[in-house]
This record gives structure tokens, C-alpha cells and sequence, in this order.
């Protein structure tokens, strides 16, 4: 099907979520050094972010850098927060072209002064666009997420400003980092591997899954499309018959 017809015909996932997988083993096919294939993988995003808006989806949630990510070698950390600034320093224009808002998940007060000053400023220049909420998981880790929830809420329990009693789901969903988003109705991750990573586990929990066995860097719109069409092939009953 095509992206013309996926617009026209099927209603768009409202979020889609992508663990953005396989730069590295990219790069080393090749015999590039692993920042080559970093590279490759922000041109990946480019097209994915455009291939989003064209068809309609609102939300759309990059894994980006994880907090186990942080166990790297240092000059491969340093490489990708340089990217990661350049990235931001060259697509706010785009962004704001397209009518993107950026938006970042984790604890991003871990990255460099200088990586979240340019990270900050993207957002606050994006912040009123409409057509595509972009969120970029940076030093994001999902048990991390739900930790963070947790002392969110017990600091309300006994400051009195939440009832025990008052606890559920919705409760927990309104105090993590992406508060105010609809759940992903689709995962796509690459590279071939059937893990979630610590990556949303809140989220995903009625997510329809896609696996592609290709790395990130050969990520193209005409997969994007694929994966949409798969999902519309699913039937989500949510534990209903």
C-alpha cells in the first residue's frame, strides 16, 4: 500500500514509538568507525520524522540514548552528544518548517551542559508547533521513568495532596515523562532483536510490536509505511474476545 492510500484510506496510529537499533553493527559491515553509522542513523530520523507528518501520526517517540548507554567508551558518548547537538543545531529550522514540536523524555539533566542548552533551545523555539509531537528518549531508562513516578506521587502522598486511596492508573501515566501523550498503538524496532530495553515499559503495555530485521541506518519511509499497514492488520482486542 501506498503512503497516498495509507492516509487516505486508514485511519493513522496516533503514536508510534521506535527503538532505533543496529548503528554500530551498520558502521562495522562496512568497516566505518561505529560514528559513521550514528551518522547515518540521524539521516534515518530525518526521513522518519517526514514520513510521520505525511501521514497524519501526532506522536512520534525516538529511542535515541539510553542510561545504560552511559557505560560506553567515552569518546563514542562525547562523538554522539556532538552529533546530537548538531543534529539540533541544523533540524530546529526544518522543524519548525514542518510544524514539529520537540520534545525530550529522561533524565536529560545527565547530558552535557553544553548538549542541553542546544537541546533546550530547540524545544523552547518548537514548542507551539501542532502537526507532529517529536520525543527524543535521551538518557531515558523505562524503570527509571517509573522510579521518578514513584517518589512524584509518594511526595504528594505526604505532603497530603493525594489520597493512597486515590492511586491507579491513570495516576501513574499522568506522573511520568510522557504525561499528557496517548500511549503508543505501534513499536517498531530494528536490527532484529525481540527485547524491549528498558524502553517505555508503562506504554507499551497494549502496543502492537513490529520487528525489522534491518539496522537503523537502512530504516526507510517505505518500511515506516509496511509497518503502519501491518498494524492495521492486527486486531487489538486489549484482553477483550
Amino acid at each position: 500500500m501506498s503512503k497516498n492510500q495509507i492516509a487516505s484510506e486508514l485511519s493513522a496510529p496516533k503514536h508510534i514509538a521506535i527503538i532505533m537499533d543496529g548503528n554500530g553493527r551498520w558502521a562495522n559491515q562496512r568497516g566505518l568507525p561505529r560514528i559513521a553509522g550514528h551518522r547515518a542513523g540521524a539521516e534515518s530520523v530525518r526521513r522518519t520524522v517526514e514520513g510521520c507528518k505525511n501521514l497524519g501520526i501526532k506522536h512520534l517517540t525516538l529511542y535515541a540514548f539510553s542510561s545504560e548507554n552511559w557505560k560506553r567508551p567515552e569518546s563514542e558518548i562525547k562523538a554522539l552528544m556532538q552529533l546530537l547537538e548538531r543534529f539540533l543545531k541544523e533540524k530546529t529550522k526544518e522543524m519548525m518548517a514542518h510544524n514539529v514540536r520537540l520534545n525530550a523524555i529522561g533524565r536529560t539533566d545527565m547530558l552535557p551542559k553544553k548538549t542541553c542548552a542546544q537541546l533546550n533551545k530547540a524545544i523552547e523555539k518548537t514548542a507551539n508547533n501542532t502537526a507532529l509531537t517529536l520525543n527524543l528518549a535521551l538518557s531515558y531508562g523505562s524503570r527509571e521513568e517509573i522510579v521518578d513516578a514513584a517518589k512524584l506521587i509518594a511526595e504528594k502522598v505526604a505532603a497530603g495532596k493525594l489520597s493512597v486511596d486515590d492511586i491507579d492508573n491513570s495516576t501513574i501515566s499522568s506522573h511520568l515523562y510522557t504525561a499528557g501523550q496517548p500511549d503508543p498503538d505501534l513499536l517498531i524496532r530494528t536490527s532484529g532483536e525481540f527485547r524491549l530495553s528498558n524502553f517505555l515499559l508503562w506504554q507499551l503495555s497494549y502496543s502492537e510490536i513490529v520487528i525489522l530485521d534491518k539496522f537503523w541506518p537502512d530504516f526507510a519511509e517505505s518500511d515506516l509505511y509496511d509497518a503502519v499497514t501491518h498494524f492495521h492488520s492486527r486486531q487489538r482486542r486489549f484482553g477483550a474476545i
